[in-house]
């Protein structure tokens, strides 16, 4: 699999078009499902503006997967369900015009679970997708279909969207780079909303410099989002081998039942090699992380049923011809949505209901602040935290679907990082036979350059990197 520089290079030897034609030959022999709408004709010819206009850009001529609930101009954004049947946006996302400026060529629109909603990638109305290193295994989700695509040799780059772990937990399933920044740092103009306080797009890769590569393009302040902060910088700079006096956090709590054992090892062998190298760790202590999980599905269920009200068959997508707007709007919400949209509306409404608000929502967002002040007091003592970014490593396909909660729990490791705001990266650590183990670096608030620099230097003294290019 190839980087973005050995990519560049060979578009300059040989063209852009000749690039994009072997991935889009990838793509249409895979019987990954990483696609729901393959982007040929537009991708092609966009290649050859870009061989005729001499590569310019820092991403020009590169191919570029897009999750499909990132709003893209003339290209169907399904969010993975039936209610957005047909539909075209008539606008970029921020992130694409700024991948459009850098010289990147979208290749197509990555599958995903359902309006994002769910941990495996199954829940999509175009079926699940699978993991390229054992296709009887989930690629994690929500963005499974932009992990699988960088795994399995479909796309160099991708991006996707961090609800409660949507990027870092496919990620780690499919061995693959993934960065969920701080929130605000990437504009969510142009990202259909599933709960606006808690999600951000973040980028996929086979490497952290070629993620870095991607943050440096798509970072930056959007007057159309007003929670977009300016905080524009080179993080590829930060990409340092060195770790020498970084101060390490174990948060014990990461590590709790339920944890498997290679898992355990993997990530505990990955600090060790840190310290080995000039780094130092202790513990600290997250005493609220044990209520993230319940906290986060009571604010992430309550945002998605207002976020998904507009979703009513009379503007676009889904229609059916009835007499009166009720009728129209409850029959198209019945036979667009999946069972489990349709389950965190349900529940997401009852939690904002009269009577229930106070009790749910806000005691919800009550919890949350105990957790960020969790974040702040254990970032006085040391510069980044280490955890495990999922409890285990890629389940099968069909084992929790049928059970929502066992789902939900498989978030333990990622939720709390999105109820605090504060940036985490996952990569390859170690392997549990031959599926791959994640760890997640998490920093302060806009301190993306520590973890960059703690994940660099760690994946340039170890091989697990490039281990997974022989996976598919």
């Amino acid at each position: 699999m190839a980087s973005i520089n050995e990519l560049k290079e060979r578009i300059h030897a040989d063209s852009s078009v000749e690039i994009v034609t072997e991935y889009l030959e990838i793509i249409e022999k895979s019987k990954l499902n990483a696609f729901i709408t393959v982007a040929k004709e537009s991708a092609l010819l966009r290649a050859k503006e870009i061989d005729s206009n001499g590569h310019e850009g820092p991403l020009a001529g590169i191919p570029i997967a897009i999750k499909d609930n990132i709003s893209t101009k003339g290209i169907k954004t399904t969010c993975a369900s039936k209610i957005l049947t047909g539909y075209i946006p008539p606008y970029d996302a921020h992130v694409i015009e700024k991948l459009k400026n850098a010289g990147a060529i979208i290749i197509g629109k990555a599958n995903m679970d359902e309006f994002a909603m769910g941990s495996s990638t199954e829940t999509s109305f175009y079926g699940p997708t699978l993991n390229p290193w054992d296709t009887t295994r989930v690629p994690g989700g929500s963005s499974g279909g932009s992990a699988a695509a960088v795994a399995g040799s479909q796309a160099p780059l991708s991006l996707g969207s961090d609800t409660g772990g949507s990027v870092r937990c496919p990620a780690s399933f499919c061995g693959v780079v993934g960065l969920k920044p701080t929130y605000g740092v990437i504009s969510r103009y142009g990202l259909i909303s599933y709960a606006n306080s808690l999600e951000q797009i973040g980028p996929f890769a086979t490497s952290v410099r070629d993620v870095t590569t991607l943050f440096d393009v798509i970072a930056g302040q959007d007057p159309r989002d007003s929670t977009s902060v300016n905080r524009e910088a080179n993080y590829s700079s930060a990409l340092i081998n060195d770790v020498k006096g970084l101060k390490i956090g174990v948060p014990e709590e990461y590590f709790g039942e339920g944890t498997d054992k290679n898992v355990d090892r993997s990530v505990r062998d990955a600090i060790n090699t840190l310290e080995e190298l000039g780094a130092a760790s202790v513990e600290v202590k997250m005493p609220n992380t044990k209520y993230a999980l319940s906290a986060y599905y009571v604010i992430a269920m309550s945002e998605a049923s207002s976020n998904l009200a507009r979703f009513d068959g009379m503007r676009y997508g889904l229609r059916t011809e009835d007499s009166d707007w009720h009728t129209t709007f409850s029959r198209v919400r019945a036979a667009g949505f999946g069972e489990e949209v349709k389950r965190r509306i349900l529940l997401g409404t009852y939690a904002l209901s009269a009577g229930y608000h106070d009790k749910y929502y806000l005691k919800a967002l009550k919890i949350r602040t105990l957790i960020k002040q969790d974040f702040e007091r254990a970032f006085k003592d040391v510069d980044v935290l280490i955890a495990p970014t999922m409890p285990y490593p890629a389940f099968k396909l069909g084992e929790k679907i049928d059970d929502p909660i066992s789902l939900y729990l498989a978030d333990v490791d990622t939720v709390p990082i999105n109820l605090a705001g504060v940036p985490s990266i996952s990569l390859p650590c170690g392997f549990s036979g031959r599926l791959p183990i994640g760890m997640q670096v998490i920093g302060k608030h806009f301190d993306e350059a520590a973890i960059l620099r703690t994940a660099y230097t760690f994946e340039e003294n170890t091989d697990f990197h490039t281990r997974q290019l022989e996976g598919y």
